[in-house]
This record gives C-alpha cells, structure tokens and sequence, in this order.
C-alpha cells in the first residue's frame, strides 16, 4: 500500500514537471527573436556619410573650379582662365599672389621704371660696399611653369609650393620684382642682407615676402625678392611693419 502510494505521488510529481518544462518552452517561443543582421544593416543605412574632402591642388586646399576646360595648371585653375583673367590691382597698385592671378601673355620684361630704381639701388649698394647683383628678373608664364615644374620634382608639390609661384601667380611675370643679392636665407644675417632691408624702400623697393607673414604671403622668408612700388608707397609699407596684403587691407 505504501508502496503503491509512494509511485503515485511521484508519477504526479514527474507530470507537473513536464508540464512546467512545457509552459516555459511556449512562453519563450513567443517571444520576438533578435535579428543582427538586420540590426547591422539598419545602423550602416542611418550613418553620417563621410564629407568629401576638398580636392589638394598644388599642396594647397582649395576650392574646385566649377567644370574646368582642358588641362590643369599647377593652380587648379584649367589653363583656358590664364586666357582671359584681367590683372588686380588695389589702390592703384598691381597685386599678384596665390589669389590673384595674371593672364598668360602679360608683360616682356623688366618695367623700365623699376629697373631704373634697381639699377640706383645697385650703385648706392656698392658706394656702400656691398655687391647687389641682380639674380633673377622678369619671368614669362612658360618659364615660371618650367621652373616650378623643376622645383617639385626635386622637393615635392608641398614644399616647393613655400617658395616657387605656380605660372601665372608670378610677382616676376609683372616686370616689377627682382631677385638681388644672394638667393639664400642665410643672406638675411650678411651685412649686404641687412643694408637691403634697411635701405631697399629708398628706392622705391620693399621685400616682398618679409619673415612672420609667411601665413599671408603664402611664400617662405626670401630677403633677396624685391618689389618695386615707388619712393613714397614703399617707404609707407617699410615704415608700418606690414606686408604687403595688410598695408592694403585685405587682411
């Protein structure tokens, strides 16, 4: 009898196991399954694509020419804007940078005017003992590009960008900008060097491309380059410390 007890007791407790197994499978089939893939393909849909990156033309960002014909220049520019860009020129005074620019055929040789003032310049230079040989004056389009082109391939399209202008962007193609001295930093520290800086604009010269404003000029320290500008105009820019762009307020 206690036996016949004891097997009833755990037939029953086997069946509510059973049936407690069942109910928890049922109730966990009923519950929504997780889908990765879908979940992956949702997050990939909802992403920031990345911004397009702004084109690097001649080791400097700048913006795309809108559908540009033919070939590029070193610029970025196609080569058909050097046809027709008009030159710029602020308060009366020529401007030429990596902003503005020159048309293709401007200018066959040295301005007589500026040549003048740096042949004085040479005389006043050697009474003071100092020799100031003229390097390097007017530059066409097409030897500025064949420079240039030299220039990167020895250094590279960023580095020769600090101290060569693309074709067209020339202070040399103007006539006006001469090259004196020694073509070398180190000609700063030499006493023809300081006599430059010191006496250039008595004759109607600044440097151009003075030391702290290579963030402006877009153009290394160069104490050799020169730009002719007149007595009055030069002596102006000297005397406030600025260069070029700042004195004429386009900073």
């Amino acid at each position: 009898m206690k036996h016949s007890i004891r097997k009833g007791i755990l037939l029953s407790a086997l069946l509510g196991a059973f049936l407690l197994t069942s109910g928890c499978t049922a109730g966990m089939a009923q519950q929504p399954q997780e889908h990765p893939i879908a979940e992956q393909q949702k997050t990939e849909v909802e992403a920031t694509p990345e911004p397009t990156r702004t084109p690097e033309v001649g080791g400097k960002g700048i913006a795309a020419v809108e559908e540009p014909e033919g070939p590029l220049a070193p610029s970025g520019k196609s080569y058909e804007y050097y046809e027709t860009v008009e030159p710029t020129y602020v308060d009366g005074v020529l401007l030429v940078n990596k902003e503005y620019a020159l048309p293709r055929d401007y200018g066959n040789g040295e301005d007589a005017t500026a040549y003048q003032a740096l042949l004085k310049l040479q005389r006043a230079a050697r009474w003071a003992g100092y020799s100031m040989d003229l390097m390097s004056g007017y530059r066409s389009f097409e030897t500025q590009e064949e420079l240039y082109n030299d220039y990167v391939a020895v250094d590279g399209v960023e580095k020769a960008d600090t101290y060569s202008a693309w074709p067209g962007h020339s202070e040399h193609q103007t006539g006006l900008a001469f090259d004196v001295g020694w073509v070398d930093l180190q000609f700063a520290d030499t006493p023809a060097g300081r006599w430059l800086a010191n006496h250039a604009h008595e004759y109607g010269f600044i440097i151009r491309y003075p030391e702290g404003k290579e963030d402006i000029t877009g153009y290394q320290y160069e104490p050799w380059h020169i730009r002719y500008l007149g007595v009055d105009l030069a002596t102006k820019v000297h005397q406030s410390g600025l260069c070029l762009e700042e004195y004429l307020g386009l900073i």
